[in-house]
């Protein structure tokens, strides 16, 4: 990776991933793109942002060509709970977004790595230890769209020789970034609700288990496996990759370790609860570890640690600075 244009770049993933980015490859090499602006001020201060919509494939194409760019990560997605609610936009930008990378990748002699997710499993795929190839067969618009954009970027790949790579990305757990509307928010919003409100309600039921991955083990994930030597990659897409799995009252447990006047309940929402019991428990993720050296540095209790010390910090500053504010 060279010159690397991010769309999405501006959700969950893209800021984090840019802003590594730019301090691996150089602030000018990485062009973040997004539909919309929004308050990531230290985005816009370190490098090149356009606004790109990933549905007008001749807007990429020119961005492509302007920039000189080599990879596309293509980020751009509406996810899982929000698919749901508007499936017919969801197909037009999860997988339409994703033909049009692929064209101008294919044109360009670009290469694209693009997330899949453990929502392009269904509720026939084998819930323990899920092989890296099974049946997944997805019941929602977002998986739907995940399982078609693996077979996309395959066929691409074998095809054209277009050099396609991805990760199937379990629920991810930031303190950074507010989540966009997956199934898995969960496990950030109950950070912010235990020491804001000492308290919160789970829309995910008891002994509902997940795969997870804190934020820094998923771009240490895209950086190696776009930085992996193509020779090792028997897979080339939506590689099983994943770091913990774990139901919502192990975390509210992990989590009254370091408050222990946290108070939990459960609120089961029953379109999110669906949508979870269709995806497996915990993926195998053998394939990524034998083919890229894929290994997470953080489980359970170092995650559930390192997010109550960053985001006890982020509060205090924020306070901060609405003090300045009303002096001024």
């Amino acid at each position: 990776m060279k010159k690397i244009l991010i769309t999405g770049g501006l959700g969950q993933i893209g800021t984090e991933l840019a802003l590594l980015l730019r301090k691996n490859y150089g602030n000018n090499n990485v062009i973040v793109t997004d539909i919309v602006h929004k308050n990531e001020q230290e985005i816009y201060e370190t490098g090149p942002f356009e606004i790109l919509n990933c549905v007008d494939a001749s807007a990429i194409d020119r961005l492509a060509k302007k920039y000189h760019i080599d990879t596309i990560i293509h980020l751009a997605s509406l996810l899982s709970a929000v698919a749901e609610a508007k499936p017919q936009v969801a197909f037009e930008v999860n997988l339409m977004g994703l033909y049009n990378v692929l064209e101008v990748a294919r044109e360009n002699k670009l290469s694209v790595f693009t997330p899949s997710s453990i929502g392009a499993f269904g509720p026939s795929t084998p819930k323990i230890m899920t092989p890296q190839d099974t049946v997944q067969r997805p019941t929602t618009m977002y998986g739907v769209t995940k399982a078609a954009g693996e077979l996309l970027c395959d066929y691409y790949h074998k095809r054209f020789g277009v050099d396609t790579r991805g990760v199937r990305f379990p629920g991810l757990i930031s303190y950074k970034t507010i989540p966009g509307g997956g199934t898995t928010d969960y496990a950030v919003e109950i950070f912010y609700d235990a020491l804001k409100y000492g308290k919160y309600a789970s829309p995910i039921a008891q002994g509902t288990k997940m795969d997870m991955m804190y934020l820094p083990d998923a771009l240490n994930a895209v950086i190696q496996l776009m930085e992996a030597n193509p020779d090792n990659l028997i897979h080339r897409n939506a590689f099983n990759i994943t770091a913990m799995s774990f139901a919502p009252e192990e975390l509210a447990a992990e989590i009254q370790k370091e408050l222990p006047d946290f108070k939990f309940k459960y609120n089961v929402d029953p379109i999110l609860q669906a949508i979870a019991d269709s995806w497996p428990d915990l993926l195998d993720d053998t394939c990524a570890k034998e083919e890229w050296g894929w290994q997470p540095q953080y489980d359970l209790p170092t995650m559930t640690k390192d997010m109550l010390k960053n985001l006890k910090k982020k509060f205090i500053n924020i306070e901060e600075e609405e003090k300045n504010e009303q002096s001024e």
